[in-house]
């Protein structure tokens, strides 16, 4: 992620000059719910070219890949 990826996203959060109290809080914690998901696709993508598959040991689990894993964290 480089720096106007940043100031995309945090723009996209609607953070401005002019936020004060519970809104700049608001929008900065959407802010930070946009840079988790950039940062965990981007992890998902480095899984994608690895191949690296995992086994869900639960009973009637299965096989899945490394970057499914990451992509469905909440």
């Amino acid at each position: 992620m480089d720096q106007s990826e940043i100031i995309r996203m945090a723009r996209e959060a609607g953070i401005g000059r002019t936020n004060t109290g519970m809104e700049f809080i608001e929008k900065l914690e959407r802010f930070a719910a946009l840079v988790a998901e950039a940062t965990k696709e981007q992890c998902a993508k480095v899984c994608d070219g690895l191949g690296a598959t995992l086994l869900d040991d639960s009973e009637g689990g299965g096989a899945f890949t490394c970057a499914e894993a990451i992509r469905s964290m909440k």
